[in-house]
């Protein structure tokens, strides 16, 4: 079989990755959601959960076609590039936050935005994990040989998980050792507070230690990108990551009884879990669309894989126009370009989860605009 130089379908998967990243952190409201666009509430697993870590597994696939052009050994050229690419997610990440705090400030009298924008900048976030991930999954993966890569992932997820097992890191409590961690060393204005059982605590589900089995988490993908460079067949492709990806999710499942599966964790468990389901839809596709050649229903999808991050941040940004941004005031409603649309929905759909859903699809299909301008212009935006 014809050798595929470049795969359509890790795209395809890198751009349904994005697309539901933007879906399910973009309702018409947050109070009204169908159970399968809701994370869990802290123990276990729904759909919405599998998004971010899908998109962590395809950059370690990406990032295995990277380093593989400067042939997997350290050089200046290659640390700066990692260096590089590190900050800028970093700052990006800021940048992000930054521009809502001033934004909102706009319209709020009582925001100090230069007190707020280091005395409350939240350190960690999702650009930031991405950043710290990269960095550190690419550092090992250039100092260490490929044949020891599945010893450091194995490694790391028994190191977290006896971290977590004995420092009462699988409950929701400020005693939580991911707690503890991030409040000693970012302080809890600098954290995300997470909402659980009624209460809300500062618990950052982007935190420092949960970036270890993480690590582990885009070295997973390193290595499937790893079988998808040797083997050349994709027949043999197809198996080969259906295989370990079923083991991996076959695995994952047995150890949540001891291990709990927790997205805002980042448990051992859910990373094999996650991992598993990311490689056998990565099989899938691979079969669907580059073996069977069955490509027109997933153009839409390629316009996001293409300028992933880029159109993320895109949407981010979006996001935070469409809700701080006023035109006047509705009684003592804020009139902004997310209250009309959502009103807009609301008036057309009588269930308001059908319409925050409704929403939520239109968001997606505003910030996919913008991606499919660059896709015809064959723009490729690196970040």
């Amino acid at each position: 079989m014809k050798e595929n130089k470049r795969l359509l379908a890790v795209d395809i998967l890198r751009g349904i990755t994005i697309a539901g990243m933007l879906l399910v952190n973009n309702p018409g409201s947050w109070s009204h959601l169908y159970a399968p666009l809701e994370h869990a509430e802290w123990i276990g697993l729904t759909p919405t959960d599998l998004v971010f870590p899908f998109f962590v597994f395809v950059m370690g696939v990406s990032m295995y076609f990277s380093l593989r052009k400067f042939s997997f050994k350290p050089s200046k050229a290659l640390i700066f590039k990692i260096v590089r690419r590190t900050v800028v997610l970093f700052l990006i990440g800021w940048a992000v936050q930054w521009f809502g705090m001033w934004l909102r400030g706009l319209y709020n009298p009582e925001a100090h935005f230069w007190t707020d924008m280091f005395g409350r900048l939240r350190i960690l976030g999702v650009f930031q994990r991405l950043a710290l991930v990269y960095f550190f999954g690419s550092m090992f993966a250039i100092l260490f040989k490929e044949r020891f890569i599945p010893w450091l992932i194995a490694i790391l997820l028994i190191v977290y998980a006896f971290i977590l097992g004995l420092n009462n890191g699988y409950e929701f409590s400020l005693n939580n050792i991911l707690s503890q961690v991030d409040i000693a060393i970012l302080g809890e204005d600098h954290m995300y507070h997470e909402s659980a059982f009624g209460e809300k605590l500062a618990l950052d589900p982007e935190g420092v230690l949960s970036t270890i089995p993480c690590i582990a988490h885009v070295l997973i993908g390193f290595m499937v990108g790893k079988c998808l460079t040797k083997i050349h067949d994709n027949q043999e492709r197809i198996v080969q990551i259906a295989i370990w990806g079923s083991v991996m999710l076959l695995v994952g499942w047995l150890l949540q009884y001891g291990i709990p599966c927790s997205k805002k964790a980042w448990t051992s468990s859910y990373v094999l879990i996650t991992c598993g389901m990311a490689s056998c839809l990565l099989a899938m596709l691979i079969y669907f669309i580059d073996v069977k050649g069955h490509k027109r229903w997933c153009r839409f999808f390629q316009s996001f894989g293409v300028n992933p991050l880029f159109c993320y941040l895109v949407g981010t940004v979006l996001a935070i126009a469409f809700g701080a941004v006023r035109f006047g005031m509705d009684g003592d409603k804020p009139v902004t370009i997310h209250s009309m649309l959502y009103d807009a929905m609301t008036a057309v759909f009588v269930d308001e989860t059908a319409a925050s859903c409704a929403y939520a699809i239109t968001f997606v299909l505003i910030t996919w605009c913008f991606g499919y301008l660059l896709y015809r212009k064959r723009i490729y935006i690196k970040i």
